[in-house]
């Protein structure tokens, strides 16, 4: 930085009776800015200013002297200081604007990252704790012999409730509760569950059936700390001969066994779905739950009714079925004590990353 010399102050006569002198001033002025000009950062500066330019400074003081200065002189001398202290001002602003330029500069430097070149680093990905529940869940059922099947996100509202014995009054099929899909007389909706993949799965599939159907759902649910408008789900559906309650409840026991501990158990609450009769809310007990044991209403369940047999071409009187169905964030929530839905779906990867990484 080039500082103009102090001799750029006008030449202003100030008689020696006078208790401010030229020389003091201008001893001053260069003093202060060579203590700008030698100022190396923002920090050193700020003090320089303070010395040369604060109350305490040499001009502050031949400033305060104009009380002394007789009345003809003052004019003069006020000129004098006032001219100095304002360039002394303008160095020092000049000065802060190159400092902080320059550290800006060297900041943007030290932080540069050359996004063409390959990463000197690797961070573990971690992986979704819904897919690895997903997948546990679906492991478990492989090794009793169920198969795993899955269908489309865009379903037909025939697949969707016609087959699973909704009325067309249901409140299900309402618009309040259901994405339905333009024009809705394509009868196309985002499946509100992955029931229709059971459908499906009875009429590509011999006999006996023995099918888990995990999978993404819809609803026009609040996105709030219990619900979310797209979740999973995963359903089971056996259809054989003989089957009763007593095989849908050790199925579903072994399950929450394998979820939450040995010493998990469930109960059955009766209860009305359409797809099912007689039906049941499921409850299950776990043991090491946040607060002490207690019951928490962990999905629905029941024996496939009729109808729906009779949909998929099925002879009622000659096989019967159960059919169960909860949903994996709610699972999730449950076994790890998670009080908000929404950090599930937010995609935080340190909330990933407490359930397991990929190495």
């Amino acid at each position: 930085m080039t500082l103009a010399s102090s001799a750029s102050v006008d030449s202003i006569t100030v008689s020696s009776t006078s208790p401010i002198s030229e020389s003091a001033v201008a001893e001053a002025v260069d003093a202060a800015l060579a203590a700008a000009a030698a100022a190396s950062s923002l920090t050193d500066l700020k003090a320089a200013r303070s010395a040369h330019a604060g109350e305490a400074s040499a001009l502050a003081k031949l400033n305060a002297l104009m009380r002394e200065v007789p009345a003809d002189q003052k004019a003069s001398a006020g000129k004098l200081v006032g001219q100095a202290r304002g360039r002394v001002n303008q160095a020092f602003a000049q000065r802060e604007s190159e400092l902080a330029e320059a550290e800006t500069a060297a900041r943007l430097a030290a932080e540069a990252v050359d996004v063409t070149a390959a990463s000197s680093t690797w961070r573990p990905g971690a992986r979704h704790p819904l897919s690895l529940l997903q997948e546990e869940v679906s492991d478990i059922f492989v090794g009793m012999g169920w198969e795993i099947a899955e269908g489309p996100e865009l379903e037909h509202e025939w697949f969707n409730f016609d087959a699973l014995n909704f009325d067309e009054d249901h409140p299900a099929r309402a618009m309040q509760d259901t994405f339905f899909i333009d024009p809705p007389e394509r009868h196309l909706v985002l499946r509100t569950h992955t029931s229709p993949v059971q459908v499906r799965s009875l009429l590509d599939r011999p006999l006996p059936v023995y099918v888990l159907c995990p999978g993404r759902v819809y609803r026009t649910d609040e996105f709030d700390a219990t619900h979310l408008p797209v979740f999973s789900q995963f359903e089971g559906l056996a259809i054989d001969k003989g089957l009763t309650m007593a095989h849908l409840r050790g199925t579903l026991e072994h399950l929450a066994r394998i979820m939450f501990g040995d010493e998990a158990r469930i109960r059955l609450r009766p209860n009305y779905f359409p797809f099912t009769e007689p039906s049941a809310e499921m409850d299950v007990w776990q043991p090491g739950a946040k607060g002490g044991p207690r019951w928490v209403e962990w999905g629905g369940c029941g024996m496939v009714n009729a109808n729906v047999l009779r949909a998929a071409g099925i002879d009622p009187d000659e096989y019967q079925g159960f059919a169960f169905g909860t949903g994996i964030e709610r699972t999730l929530q449950f076994r790890n004590g998670l009080n908000d839905m929404r950090d599930m779906a937010e995609g935080d990867i340190r909330f990933s990353e407490q359930f397991g990484q990929v190495l």
